[in-house]
């Protein structure tokens, strides 16, 4: 939802009823991951997208039933349907879409959920999505860490046990439809609810105001992530040199970190990019980044040469092999680059596979399923 949310609080704010068809579920090779949101509006337009085109019509369809009648709606969408290529799903994926009605009266709560992602502050939406008593289908709750929940499900088994989980879920920023007996038993089946994680973006950190630093900064916030490029001189670490970073941070680069992981700041999802390839900046940052309890990548430019000797100086400094080995220097994957562009999709291509499990192999190399399953 967030890449329609200004859109749909328009449209709420103006007093209008607009139909929202989420992704609550994926199987196989999916297009789109839970938490894709298409809008269709009263007056017929649609804006986002659950599926990258292939049930786009089908869900279109829908909306609008679901706008007259207000009725949500749960539907799956595969080959194995009747009509998988009626409605263009060829892919071989399956997607559960959940079609509801958004409106002051239905959601209250979303100027204030609006508020939250803007501000970068941390909330899940759980909403009902199956349940065999109709009247508690399309309740929700909204849930905040360190805050009473808001909202209701129906019971406070419900309400508890669903927060707690979407709390979990919100720490690690996942979206998820998660499975409960009909009353919020944990042992059951019946009801089943969307959670959708509204997590601050992931952080990239990059180490070193070099030219590659700049072609980084620009590829990480294409990816979504809040980039931050730090160094010890003044000179180059400038806002002018680095447009597309969040933030341009002036410090010795060790002691930045160390401040960072202090404030809770750096967590699983951050990615950490050593660019500087001069050793008395990066080894002192590696004995901080790579004894980080939970980081997501650890990486660091330089040649063979300077590998081999920033690995013997890690050595010397204490670092365990255990340690040493959660580094991927010199790091991103083998394309050919040259240039610092294609240097930077290098790196992110690396950060990506990573993150999903991918071999960094060419796909048309590669047997099986294009879309590992989370």
């Amino acid at each position: 939802m967030r890449e329609v949310l200004g859109e749909l609080l328009a449209w709420w704010r103006a007093g209008e009823s607009v139909a929202v068809g989420t992704v609550v579920a994926t199987f196989r090779s999916a297009p789109r991951p839970p938490g894709a949101s298409m809008l269709v509006g009263s007056d017929g337009s649609v804006v986002g997208s659950v599926s990258g085109g292939c049930v786009e019509g089908a869900v279109v369809e829908l909306g609008r039933q679901v706008l007259q009648d207000g009725v949500p709606v749960l539907e799956r969408y595969g080959v194995s349907d009747e009509d998988a290529f009626a409605v263009g799903l060829t892919c071989g994926g399956i997607l559960d879409v959940y079609v509801e009605k958004v409106d002051r009266a239905s959601f209250p709560e979303l100027e204030d959920v609006a508020g939250d992602v803007e501000a970068g502050r941390p909330v899940a939406v759980a909403t009902v999505v199956d349940h065999p008593d109709p009247a508690v289908l399309g309740r929700r709750i909204l849930v905040r860490p360190g805050e009473a929940v808001s909202g209701g499900l129906g019971n406070d088994r419900m309400d508890n046990a669903v927060a707690e989980d979407a709390l979990g879920l919100l720490a690690v920023g996942a979206s998820e439809t998660l499975g409960y007996g009909p009353d919020g038993e944990r042992r059951g089946e019946g009801m089943r609810v969307f959670v959708r994680s509204f997590a601050p973006r992931p952080r990239m950190v990059v180490f070193g105001a070099i030219d590659f630093a700049a072609a980084v900064a620009r590829m990480g916030t294409f990816l979504g992530y809040r980039v931050t490029v730090c160094d010890a001189r003044p000179v180059f670490a400038t806002h002018a040199r680095f447009p597309d970073a969040d933030e341009v941070v002036v410090d010795w680069p060790h002691r930045y970190l160390q401040a960072q992981a202090d404030a809770g700041a750096i967590d699983g999802r951050t990615v950490m990019c050593v660019l500087t390839h001069d050793p008395k900046f990066d080894v002192p940052l590696l004995e901080v980044a790579l004894r980080l309890p939970e980081v997501a990548y650890v990486g660091a430019m330089g040649s063979r040469r300077t590998h081999e000797d920033r690995l013997r100086r890690l050595q010397d400094a204490g670092l365990t092999p255990a340690e040493i080995e959660r580094l991927s220097s010199p790091l991103g994957l083998d394309l050919g680059a040259r240039t610092p562009e294609e240097t930077a999709v290098s790196i992110a291509a690396e950060i990506v596979a990573r993150r999903w499990g991918g071999s960094g192999r060419r796909l048309a190399t590669v047997s099986g399923r294009i879309h590992r399953e989370d």
